[in-house]
């Protein structure tokens, strides 16, 4: 027989998130953890970045989705650490990539630091989610959401979200 703790993270592994509805909660790495406290389970959920409009929808999905499977729980928004999106799946960058989405590069080991720098960083290249051409550029810093840039592949002409690295 399966623990409180096991049950919610079997309901809740395929949960997506409701901006993009190919990627779980869990693998965009935002689903945290599932837990026993003292007065109950708890499912704590961490925002890719603190406006991030959705957070609202998704605690409301976590506490349906639970509720439905007669698992009753409290919903904790954790703040620190920040999320990254170093958190993701490969799993789930892949299906980002799928549904047209480039996923995030690898974040540099230590970018979680201020740092003034002089000059800009070098721009990393983005493989178009179409066709996988390199030659892409970056149409507007903000894309769908404010997690997103909006690029455009110059072989394909598609255009396509980046989902910024954090």
């Amino acid at each position: 027989m399966r623990s409180g703790v096991e049950a919610a993270w079997a309901v809740l592994e395929e949960l997506t998130d409701p901006e993009i509805p190919v990627i779980s909660l869990r693998e965009l790495g935002i689903l945290r953890d599932v837990r026993q406290a003292a007065d109950g389970l708890e499912v704590v959920i961490t925002p890719t970045y603190s406006g991030c409009p959705a957070m609202g929808q998704i605690e409301d999905d976590v506490k349906a989705t639970l509720a439905r499977a007669g698992i009753a729980a409290r919903v904790v928004t954790q703040l620190a650490p920040a999320w990254t999106t170093d958190w993701m799946t490969e799993a789930g960058k892949e299906k980002l990539r799928a549904y047209g989405i480039a996923p995030p590069h690898q974040t540099p080991a230590g970018s979680n630091v201020v740092r003034f720098i002089s000059k800009p960083a070098a721009a990393e290249t983005v493989p178009c989610p179409h066709c996988g051409s390199a030659r892409t550029v970056e149409s507007s810093h903000f894309g769908s959401t404010a997690c997103k840039a909006l690029y455009k592949c110059l072989d394909c002409q598609e255009p396509f979200d980046y989902f910024k690295p954090y």
